[in-house]
């Protein structure tokens, strides 16, 4: 998708963007092949083909950091296919949900692998950083209002700069709504029985138990639930990616609405 994006230049909008598909301008590659396009000037044409370019060049050598920086990041998805393997799915769990709250469990999956960071024994700033190190996106469910902001709080300068695809908002504009785990069950996401049920609340309440009392099988319980949360992120993202795609192409055609 991204490389159909040409909101990535300036005083280029959606509706440039649309007309562009429209008239058979599809990709970039569209773009630079073509020796005119109505609507822009040789001059103009000439320096965006400069900068598609310079865009297709950070791509290909996976800094995505850049299209951070360029791309409204309401749109950063459109950077999610070509994360791949590379994208870093986070959640985290906190001791309550008041201003001033600890965060007490992170989980990262990437390339298959969940791996969690519990206050007290892994989680700093550090380890965070090196587990988060090269990923291409982050992808979260609500990251933007409350996962991000805490973690960049309490481990400053852990997280990448990297395209940021918070699927909350990504399920709200394809009219999935709720939390996380009402919108699984729309999508027919299937949760491990013993956490099926489980909220933040008893996150909350089960690191109490492993803090107050040293309960291991508390803490554990914690950890797979928030193994749990970082995982389906990965079919949700792809589910909500599709949808957003479609959305876009409805919109394209004129066949929906804005």
């Amino acid at each position: 998708m991204i490389r159909r994006t040409f909101i990535i230049l300036p005083s280029v909008g959606t509706a440039t963007e649309r007309s562009l598909w429209r008239r058979g301008v599809g990709d970039w590659e569209g773009f630079l092949s073509a020796p005119r396009i109505k609507g822009f000037s040789e001059g103009r044409k000439k320096k965006l083909d400069s900068l598609l370019i310079e865009a297709e060049r950070f791509l290909d050598s996976g800094h995505t950091q850049y299209f951070s920086r360029i791309l409204p990041s309401s749109e950063h998805w459109r950077l999610f296919s070509e994360a791949g393997e590379s994208a870093a799915y986070l959640d985290i769990e906190t001791d309550g949900l008041q201003q001033g709250c600890k965060v007490t469990v992170v989980g990262v999956h990437r390339e298959g692998t969940t791996r969690t960071l519990v206050l007290g024994q892994d989680l700093t700033s550090e380890a965070l950083s090196r587990t988060l190190a090269g990923c291409s996106m982050l992808v979260t469910f609500n990251g933007s209002a409350f996962d991000l902001p805490i973690l960049q709080y309490h481990f400053p300068f852990s997280l990448p700069p990297v395209p940021h695809f918070d699927l909350k908002h990504g399920c709200r504009r394809i009219g999935l709504n709720g939390g996380l785990k009402s919108v699984e069950r729309s999508v027919g996401i299937k949760r491990d029985h013993i956490v099926e049920y489980m909220a933040g609340e008893d996150a909350a309440f089960l690191w109490k138990l492993w803090e107050r009392r040293g309960n291991k099988n508390a803490l554990n319980l914690l950890k797979r639930y928030n193994e749990e949360d970082a995982r389906n992120l990965v079919r949700l993202a792809e589910v909500v990616s599709g949808g957003l795609e479609r959305r876009l192409e409805r919109e394209a055609s004129g066949s929906g609405r804005q």
